[in-house]
């Protein structure tokens, strides 16, 4: 579902990225503060980076003004399909880090306001 949700336009995965991320970020960081937010991001991208070293060649801010500005540049620098596979591994990894500490009911209950009902049970799916 993340794939595809990403990939629905591989002309624009930059701007479909950072949709997703925004929206989900509206949704957390009313339970988990902006800071929380940060840090869980900040993490998922570092190990994210490991598998697309390219990632954190921007600087990670995440400030109110800015959104997610630098991963659309970074995003929208890569090949359409490299960009897409790592925007998928980087909210993959966010989210299987977030199920982790809140768990996966509240993480779907998140998701579903955030993506709609459509996401939630393809997501639960997914989840190792």
């Amino acid at each position: 579902m993340i794939r595809n949700a990403v990939m629905r336009r591989p002309e624009a995965i930059a701007d479909v990225s950072v949709d997703l991320w925004e929206k989900l970020a509206c949704g957390l960081i009313s339970i988990i503060g902006e800071g929380g937010f940060q840090s869980l991001y900040k993490r998922s991208l570092h190990l994210t980076s490991a598998t697309f070293p390219w990632m954190e060649s921007h600087p990670s801010s995440l400030q109110k003004d800015t959104g997610f500005a630098d991963l659309k540049i970074c995003l929208a620098e890569q090949d359409p399909t490299v960009a897409g596979e790592a925007s998928t591994a980087l909210l993959i990894t966010f989210i299987d880090i977030l199920a982790l500490l809140i768990g996966e009911l509240l993480m779907s209950s998140i998701l579903r306001l955030a993506w709609g009902d459509d996401a939630l049970d393809t997501v639960v799916k997914e989840l190792p």
